[in-house]
């Protein structure tokens, strides 16, 4: 019996892991508003900070983790830092979620007018 050189074995997360990840990034309403400002055109963080109404540390935070997972880019231009989506389906991804929303209140909207319905 002969024993060959060790193998790492590495073994990629499966999809649905990554799936969650994702969306765990996209869990704080700072980055979602972040996202869909975004998905209009780039914006400056001076920009951002008066339209996302948090606290300039925590705008920095959330569009680092933007960042980190790839979402958005940066880029300086003198003292200013830019932000941009870094795929156009991330606005399709918030567009979908609108849409699936409205559908989700609007049976909840059917459901109250049931309940009221019954209380005549």
């Amino acid at each position: 019996m002969t024993s060959g050189p060790a193998r790492a074995t590495t073994v990629a997360a499966p999809l649905y892991q990554l799936k969650a990840d994702f969306f765990k990034t996209l869990g704080h309403p700072a980055r979602i508003r972040v996202l869909e400002l975004l998905s209009q055109r780039e914006h400056s963080v001076a920009e951002l900070l008066p339209e996302i109404g948090i606290e300039p540390a925590h705008l920095s935070q959330q569009l680092a983790v933007l960042r980190r997972s790839n979402l958005v880019t940066s880029r300086k231009q003198g003292t200013t830092v830019h932000y941009a989506l870094t795929d156009p389906q991330v606005a399709t991804l918030l567009s979908v979620t609108r849409k699936i929303l409205g559908g989700v209140l609007s049976g909840q909207a059917d459901l109250l007018e049931d309940l009221r319905a019954d209380d005549v």
